[in-house]
């Protein structure tokens, strides 16, 4: 689970949980579609591994309008477990990318869906802005099939993420990035299996679809027991190609 540039690419990052651009949202010339493709060591969402630290395939197709409306679908493989339940993710969205003079906006729905076993399907809406290299992004929880336990609130609004994100080049194509991020509600704690909100942080470099990351949270609770280990420094290797159509 995690964010990629809109609106011509998946909102998953190719190092799967990363912010690489190096500038910010730009309207796509015309309708188009594309696809896009990507294998990882290890996928990482709001700076939690997603597949217990082992690697992962993932792509996506998108469709972009010079409205500056897009759409899209992404996919990959997920371990949350021993059981295996959920197999796989599979995410829809829909948005909205706009600007208004040196400054881009970027509003929409995200729909998170898992193997029918797993009952944990859920959406956010998001609202993004750019500036130069820097970014910001906040995300809501609106809905999710997950029941409710005692003393929990999984209700629209009651939880959220929010993240910053700096992108720069340094020269010979090679872009770096740099994430911090804060995940917390009821919602994100069932999910992750977190003992309260918490901080992700990231560092990463990338050239000609390789990126290479470095991750860390301050995560308590069962994410970071295990095959989990969350709260220690992980370091990701991926390549994502795009694909015009």
């Amino acid at each position: 689970m995690n964010t990629k540039i809109f609106p011509t690419a998946s909102l998953k990052t190719l190092a799967a949980g990363s912010v690489l651009a190096i500038s910010t949202v730009a309207l796509p010339a015309h309708a188009e579609w594309s696809a896009n493709a990507a294998m990882t060591n290890n996928y990482i969402w709001r700076g939690l591994t997603q597949t217990e630290n082992e690697a992962a395939i993932q792509g996506g197709i998108d469709y972009a309008h010079d409205s500056g409306f897009y759409a899209g679908t992404w996919v990959s493989n997920v371990n949350y477990g021993p059981s295996d339940v959920y197999s796989y993710e599979h995410d829809m969205y829909a948005g909205f990318a706009f600007e208004t003079g040196a400054v881009s906006w970027d509003v929409g729905y995200l729909y998170y869906n898992y193997d029918k076993e797993a009952e944990f399907d859920f959406g956010e809406v998001y609202a993004k802005v750019g500036f130069g290299g820097f970014s910001g992004a906040l995300y809501v929880l609106t809905n999710t099939e997950a029941d409710e336990g005692p003393g929990q609130d999984f209700d629209a609004g009651s939880t959220y993420y929010v993240s910053a994100d700096y992108g720069f080049e340094v020269g010979n194509g090679i872009g770096i990035g740099l994430h911090v991020g804060y995940h917390d509600g009821d919602f994100a704690e069932a999910f992750n299996g977190t003992a309260g909100g918490y901080y992700d942080y990231n560092i990463s470099v990338a050239k000609d679809g390789f990126a290479f990351m470095m991750s860390s949270t301050d995560v308590e609770g069962p994410a970071s027991d295990g095959g989990y280990d969350n709260d220690e420094i992980k370091f990701v290797i991926s390549y994502a190609v795009d694909i015009s159509m």
